[in-house]
């Protein structure tokens, strides 16, 4: 698969960062998960996290959302700690949406139905909750399966089923948990090219991660590996495939981007 990305974010002229973790340390049950981890996220940036099962990447997504809290360390948004905020208040002021790794739907529910029963919490004037619902199945071309309950939908289009709801607000942070899981290629693709359209259209901060290393390199500005509680390494995708801690604990001696 080729690489998705004309351009790569490797500087900001004014760097402003937007999400940072700051010596977060956290423990399940007596085990470490993770040990004075600290990294940046800029504004306008597409970060990638990479690392084995277990290793606490959709844990950072509970962070960052509010759905845990840290045994010890800080949960910074634009500039503001917000550690101790609730989910609600995150999402609102900060503007964050999530995109889980299962579900993020009602079952039960046609697509259409899914997008309404979310625009009438987050939007209240009438007029503009209809022209948003408009203008995400236009973007996402949904027209074709508005009347499907969403547990008949196809993988991919369950996918931008919920990137759409996590939309509705118009987010300045999208979270993308495993968002390339169990998809075809045609699928993934379509979806890289959407991750970047939102970051460049739209300039959305985001993140991702994901078990799909070159899926997820082939659209991000830089990208941080995981292990055993820490960051073994972190840069741009082409800085990462050649790191030899990277080698070493993930990527192995013949992984290529291309």
């Amino acid at each position: 698969m080729g690489i998705i990305k004309k351009f790569r974010i490797k500087s900001f002229k004014d760097e402003q960062t937007q999400i940072e973790l700051k010596d977060i340390s956290m423990s399940y049950n007596k085990r470490e998960i993770f040990s004075n981890l600290s990294f940046k996220i800029n504004k306008g940036e597409i970060m990638g996290m990479l690392g084995p099962n277990g290793v606490g990447k959709s844990t950072i997504f509970y962070l960052i959302s509010g759905l845990m809290k840290p045994n010890y360390g800080k949960v910074v948004l634009n500039g503001k700690d917000v550690t101790n905020y609730p989910i609600y208040e995150r999402a609102t002021k900060f503007k964050i949406g999530y995109v889980p790794q299962h579900g993020g739907f009602f079952h039960d529910l046609t697509l259409i139905e899914n997008l309404k029963s979310v625009a009438e919490i987050q939007i209240k004037n009438k007029s503009e909750r209809i022209l948003k619902i408009n203008n995400l199945i236009s973007k996402f071309e949904l027209d074709s399966t508005l009347d499907t309950k969403a547990k008949f939908l196809s993988g991919g289009q369950k996918k931008k089923l919920v990137i759409a709801m996590a939309l509705i607000n118009d987010p300045n942070i999208l979270l993308l948990d495993e968002c390339f899981a169990a998809l075809d290629v045609l699928t993934i693709r379509m979806l890289q090219q959407t991750i970047v359209n939102l970051q460049t259209i739209d300039n959305i901060t985001i993140c991702i991660c994901d078990h799909q290393a070159r899926d997820l390199l082939s659209c991000v500005d830089k990208a941080i590996i995981l292990s055993n509680g820490h960051i073994i390494a972190h840069g741009t995708p082409d800085e990462l495939v050649n790191n030899a801690k990277a080698k070493s604990a993930y990527f192995g001696e013949e992984f290529k981007i291309n």
